[in-house]
């Protein structure tokens, strides 16, 4: 389509459109993201992040006057857009994480959402993964509070892209057609990265195991019936079903799904490595974009 905003920068305008794409789960919306787009110096990083944290602390606001009110449905809606909102604000700081607006942003987009999946009925439960000697942050979709064992949608991200928002990229989506939903950050991935020093590791399925381990505790889960979905760079980490399955996979760098989550190994060797995300002065604003895969 033709661009609408930023004609000369086609990754401003791709995470632009990635904002966009989230208002049919309500993650964005079409004004606030075009006039906050407006404000926005085309090429600078900086004022990428100003405008997106300028509307983002402004939708987070109406939404804790909303929530004092009791106006619950719309705080709710606020919460999940200023969450959104603060995810692409901290995108083009992926490079930069000694710069302190890097975990404010991360944090302040997790507060935002946790406000607001807790104004779910069901509520979206944050759920903490155990994994090796720590845990994995992720979050628990329930169709209703029946406890009734349900097929179960297992789903993480990829490179930049986080647990909250797969809430837009197809959790609430999985909820509506009767699926429960397991979401959840891996190593490398933004939570465990941010806070955990964890980095990516090629041996995923022993990242995964743990998950559908965890998964199969809870009675919501029919154990039977889990699938994995990875976004993203996701769908290449997301591993393939065991040679004996009978399942058909499908797999690309977009997405990667399989009717068995399950992996067809399961030995655990040394944790990734934790190097020091602060090892360098933070360096000036570059005119050379970083990636924009998610």
């Amino acid at each position: 389509m033709k661009q609408l905003l930023f004609p000369n920068n086609i990754q401003f305008w791709y995470e632009t459109l990635r904002s966009m794409s989230h208002i049919a789960y309500g993650g964005a919306d079409f004004g606030e993201v075009v006039s906050t787009g407006e404000r926005i110096v085309e090429g600078d990083y900086g004022s990428w992040y100003t405008e997106w944290t300028a509307t983002a602390d402004r939708v987070a606001a109406e939404a804790d006057k909303a929530l004092k009110a009791g106006h619950r449905i719309s705080a709710r809606d606020g919460y999940l857009r200023a969450s959104n909102y603060y995810r692409s604000a901290e995108f083009f700081l992926h490079g930069r994480p000694c710069d302190p607006r890097h975990d404010h942003a991360y944090d302040r987009s997790v507060a935002c959402f946790r406000s607001a999946a807790a104004l779910f009925t069901p509520r979206i439960e944050p759920v903490a993964i155990p994994y090796e000697d720590t845990t994995l942050p992720g979050y628990l979709y329930r169709v209703d509070d029946s406890g009734t064992p349900r097929p179960t949608l297992v789903m993480h991200n990829g490179f930049d892209g986080t647990a909250e928002e797969l809430h837009f990229f197809g959790a609430m989506a999985g909820v509506e057609r009767g699926y429960n939903v397991l979401v959840f950050d891996g190593p490398g991935m933004p939570g465990p990265r941010h806070h955990q020093d964890l980095v990516f590791r090629p041996d995923w399925e022993n990242v995964i195991t743990p998950v559908v381990d965890f998964a199969e505790t809870l009675p919501d889960v029919d154990n039977n019936r889990i699938a994995l979905l990875g976004i993203s760079m996701g769908g290449i980490l997301a591993p393939a079903p065991p040679p004996s399955s009978t399942a058909s996979p499908h797999s690309s760098p977009s997405t990667a799904s399989t009717t068995s989550a399950r992996p067809p190994s399961a030995t655990s060797p040394a944790a990734a490595s934790r190097p020091s995300r602060c090892c360098a002065p933070t360096p000036p604003r570059s005119s050379t974009p970083p990636s924009s895969g998610s």
